[in-house]
C-alpha cells in the first residue's frame, strides 16, 4: 500500500492545471454530425446489464470497445444489433478483445499485431452521417512491468505504449477523416497522447473537460481515478461536444464525443495539457 500511496503522490506532483479551451455546442443548421463512443467494458463483466445500458444510452453512429470476448458478443449481438447492425469482433485472451458497433456499413482493413505490447489494433472505415471515417482502434499496454510491478509500470511503461502507436500510424490513409480511439491506459501528459498530436491529431475530452475521469479503481480506503480513454481527431475534423457518462459497472466510463467536418483551414484552439489522476477517500 505504501508504494502504490507514494506513486500517486508522484504523480499528482507532476500534475499541472488545465482550462476547458471549448463549449459545447450544437451542430449548425443542416450540417450532419457524427457521434462515437469508446468504453472498456472490462472483460470480467460480460453480459453485465448496466453495462449493456450504458452502451445503449450513447446512441453513438460509431461505438468502438475494449475487452470484448465471445462471451461479451454473445450479450451484445441479440441485445444491441437493432440499433448498430454492422457490428465486427477481435476476439484475444483475457483483456485483449475488441470490437466496433456501426450503424451504417464498415469494412475491417485490417488487425494490426502488437511488436511491443500485449494487445492488438485494428483500423476500420465506415460509412457515417458526414461520409467515410477512418478510425484506428486500440488498447495500449497497461501501467504495469512484465513481471507485475504496478508502482514501476506507471512511472516506466508510457515508451511502450508510444511504440505501439509509432508501430501502427503507418497505416492510417491520408486524405480520409480519421479518429484514434481506445484505452491508452494513460493521460494526456503521456507519450502516447503527445505523439498522436505530433501527427496532427489531439485527444477531444480535455478540450472540454481537462478534469473528468474516465477511470476508477479502489485501494483501500482510496479511490484512484484518472482519464486514460480517448477520442484522437486529426484536423479534417471539429468537435462539437465531448463528455463521459457517469454508468456501467466496468472500472472505466463511455467517452462520447460529436463531430462535424471542418472548415478548411480552420483554427484550433490550444491543446489544454496535464495529467488528471486524483485520489479521493471512498
Amino acid at each position: 500500500m505504501f508504494r502504490v500511496l507514494a506513486a500517486v503522490v508522484l504523480l499528482l506532483a507532476l500534475t499541472r492545471c488545465a482550462h476547458a479551451t471549448r463549449t459545447a455546442r450544437e451542430a449548425p443548421r443542416g450540417v450532419p454530425q457524427v457521434r462515437v463512443v469508446t468504453y472498456n467494458l472490462n472483460y470480467g463483466l460480460a453480459g453485465d446489464e448496466d453495462t449493456l445500458a450504458a452502451i445503449a444510452a450513447t446512441d453513438a453512429d460509431l461505438v468502438f470497445l475494449e475487452e470484448t470476448s465471445p462471451d461479451w458478443e454473445r450479450v451484445i449481438r441479440p441485445s444491441l444489433s437493432r440499433t448498430w447492425p454492422h457490428q465486427a469482433y477481435l476476439h484475444a485472451p483475457a483483456a485483449g478483445g475488441m470490437a466496433v458497433l456501426s450503424k451504417r456499413a464498415f469494412v475491417v482493413k485490417e488487425v494490426l499485431p502488437n511488436p511491443r505490447g500485449w494487445f492488438a489494433a485494428m483500423r476500420v472505415i465506415t460509412q457515417t452521417p458526414i461520409g467515410p471515417v477512418q478510425a484506428l482502434v486500440v488498447h495500449l499496454h497497461p501501467p504495469v512491468t512484465d513481471d507485475g510491478d504496478w508502482v514501476r509500470g506507471y512511472l516506466s511503461t508510457s515508451p511502450r505504449r508510444r511504440a505501439e502507436l509509432e508501430a501502427w500510424l503507418p497505416s492510417l490513409e491520408p486524405g480520409i477523416p480519421t479518429l484514434v480511439a481506445g484505452d491508452f491506459n494513460e493521460g494526456t501528459s503521456g507519450e502516447a497522447a503527445r505523439l498522436l498530436e505530433a501527427r496532427g491529431l489531439r485527444t477531444v475530452l480535455p478540450e472540454f473537460h481537462p478534469a473528468a475521469k474516465t477511470w476508477r479503481w479502489p485501494v483501500g480506503p482510496l479511490l484512484l481515478s484518472a482519464q486514460l480513454d480517448h477520442v484522437a481527431y486529426d484536423a479534417q475534423l471539429e468537435p462539437l461536444d465531448a463528455r463521459v457518462v457517469p454508468r456501467g459497472r466496468s472500472d472505466h466510463l463511455p467517452v462520447v464525443a460529436d463531430f462535424i467536418r471542418a472548415a478548411r483551414g480552420a483554427l484550433r484552439p490550444p491543446m489544454p495539457s496535464g495529467s488528471s489522476l486524483s485520489v479521493s477517500v471512498r
